[in-house]
């Protein structure tokens, strides 16, 4: 009857505080307000993310094609300069009466001096012999002039104009500027005959090289020029192309004349765009690495986030101003609850709120007043009975081990290790002595340091010397008073669950010590440890190994908090591998009789 009436109190008390916690209304509120609001913020913000990526991808390609664009024009611009130069001397030369005019030499001479980009202005004959040119230069005695791809490229195609690659210029004793060739096919007069020959225009690499070298495409992007043969004209990196170091895959762009393409270049992953060169048909080619253009998504995003996290912070605040404000009532009726939960029995909460607040709070205060009633009758026969469980627990031995024990005693005995037999014996009788100790539950902590000494002398021998023990007490302890049989069944489990399995020799050290005015036990192990979930649960549920004494730890706790008080107990630390502590805390007593504590606890609490 007694335990169903306890059990009613506690099912009835858990129903009330469940109830006020899974329907708070400061919950529904803020969790409702809470997920629509970020399931909009969430959906806006992919939204916008999403579009403003897509937007930033698109703006950085537009960027890089603008880029080539007007590289492109400029190239276009500087180069079609040279065919208007290269027009204007067709048509002095075309139309003069001789092509060793002086006048003709002046002319080029003055192109020559208001054009610092120009190395070289010369014609030559379809033979290949020198008739006009400034400066005036000797040709190399070993150059054929007929060989050039300048010389024979406008000669095949008369009506069209004849870029260059990028070149030393090797044809004129004394120079070797690196020049870009602009040749054509040209008709001149020599005495009264039309000759066919090459006006040759030899421009300074390096104008070229100044429009491109400053272009970048990124922090890793760049441009590059080539013919249409596959030549590279340009390139910020030549020296290395010309080593062989690095190379372009030239192959994939000259099959593209314009537009952009991906492709894959030593793993990372590059954006291609080809624009062509009026009238030269050179292409040039930009590079623009695509992590350098996601990397703007991910700035995005991450600002996205950021307003995502304050968004939700301050989400979180408002609500929970709002849903506080409203739910007021019920949190002081949970309070209420709550005080009573930690054993406070003389509540009596104002019957005050909305109707259904009220009526919640009569109840409660009806509950609260049932239960001290009950807790009034039940307390005394209760603690009673359940110190007697207590005490029958302490008292018993278990059977397992006292057979265990005797059994290793006959095989000792059978054995001939008649010293082991006297040590075992003779500490076995130690062991039940202490444990009698005349009906005494409370002895000397020598005692109880006596009895786990002789347990551990026992189990050593029983296992096998598989592990060794120290033991280290205060002098000043060895007079205080304790509970006894509390440090045996932490040596148990330490044996059964920490060393028994292990491969190499165990160690269990006992200390006693005063600690911040305590009595302080202390048994470690550098056995197998336990999981989480047995540290957690060891003090609630009981592990007994087969063989225990049937005092378990939980009993120990129980035990001293019984006696002693709530403060007092248990304090278990445990690693996987790395052994276990277990701390045991006691008060210090040395004339006053633990009895004395219990009944005066029990006392003011009733």
């Amino acid at each position: 009857m007694k335990n169903k009436i306890i059990k009613y109190i506690k099912t009835s008390f858990t129903m009330l505080v469940n109830s006020s916690r899974m329907k708070s209304i400061q919950f529904v509120i803020t969790a409702s307000f809470m997920l629509v609001t970020i399931l909009a913020m969430l959906f806006v913000g992919i939204t916008l993310y999403n579009k403003v990526s897509n937007l930033a991808e698109q703006n950085a390609t537009i960027h890089t094609r603008q880029i080539i664009d007007q590289v492109n024009t400029n190239l276009d611009y500087y180069l079609r300069g040279m065919m208007e130069i290269s027009n204007y001397l067709n048509g002095i030369i075309y139309y003069n009466e001789d092509i060793s005019n002086k006048k003709l030499t002046e002319q080029m001479n003055v192109i020559l001096n208001s054009r610092k980009d120009i190395i070289t202005l010369a014609v030559f004959s379809n033979e290949g012999e020198l008739v006009a040119g400034v400066p005036s230069y000797k040709i190399k005695d070993n150059v054929n002039i007929t060989e050039q791809d300048w010389f024979k490229a406008p000669l095949e195609e008369p009506s069209a104009l004849f870029f260059s690659s990028p070149h030393v210029q090797n044809i004129f004793e004394g120079q070797h500027s690196w020049v870009v060739s602009l040749s054509r096919e040209i008709t001149f007069n020599r005495g009264e005959k039309k000759v066919q020959g090459v006006l040759l225009l030899d421009m300074n690499f390096s104008a070229i090289d100044q429009l491109c070298k400053k272009v970048k495409l990124g922090k890793k992007g760049y441009i590059y020029i080539i013919d249409s043969k596959g030549n590279i004209v340009y390139h910020p990196q030549q020296q290395l192309i010309n080593v062989g170091l690095k190379r372009e895959n030239i192959d994939d762009v000259l099959d593209h004349v314009f537009g952009r393409y991906f492709d894959n270049y030593n793993g990372e992953r590059r954006l291609i765009t080809i624009e062509t060169v009026n009238h030269s048909r050179w292409r040039i080619v930009g590079i623009a690495y695509v992590d350098e253009i996601t990397a703007i998504k991910e700035d995005i995003g991450s600002y996205a986030r950021w307003i995502l996290v304050f968004g939700v912070l301050f989400v979180i605040l408002i609500s929970a101003l709002i849903s506080a404000k409203i739910s007021q009532p019920i949190k002081r009726l949970e309070r209420s609850m709550k005080m009573v939960e930690q054993g406070r029995f003389d509540i009596n909460i104002d019957i005050k709120g909305e109707a259904e607040v009220a009526q919640l709070s009569r109840t409660f205060n009806l509950m609260v007043t049932r239960i001290r009633n009950l807790m009034d009758q039940i307390v005394l026969e209760q603690e009673a009975k359940r110190i007697s469980e207590l005490n029958a627990l302490q008292a018993q031995i278990n059977p397992h081990f006292l057979y265990n024990t005797l059994d290793s005693i006959v095989w000792m005995a059978e054995s001939g290790k008649f010293q082991d037999v006297i040590t075992m014996v003779t500490a076995l009788a130690r062991l039940f002595r202490i444990s009698i100790s005349k009906g005494r539950n409370v002895i000397t902590v020598r005692e109880e340091i006596e009895h786990a000494r002789n347990y551990l002398i026992i189990q050593k021998i029983r296992y096998k010397n598989k592990f060794k023990f120290e033991i280290e007490v205060q002098e000043d302890v060895l007079h205080c008073k304790t509970l006894k049989l509390i440090l045996q069944p932490i040596i148990e489990n330490a044996i059964y669950h920490g060393i028994e399995y292990m491969v190499d020799e165990g160690l269990i050290r006992i200390s006693a010590k005063i600690v911040d005015e305590k009595l302080l036990y202390e048994v470690s192990d550098n056995g197998l440890g336990m999981t989480t979930e047995t540290l957690n649960n060891l003090l609630v549920r009981e592990y007994n190994s087969q063989g225990s004494s049937g005092v378990g730890v939980k009993n120990v706790h129980e035990r001293i908090q019984l006696y002693y008080g709530k403060e007092y107990g248990l304090q278990i630390e445990s690693e996987l591998e790395e052994g276990t502590n277990v701390k045991i805390w006691l008060p210090i007593v040395k004339d006053e009789n633990p009895e004395d504590i219990k009944n005066e606890k029990r006392n003011k609490t009733v």
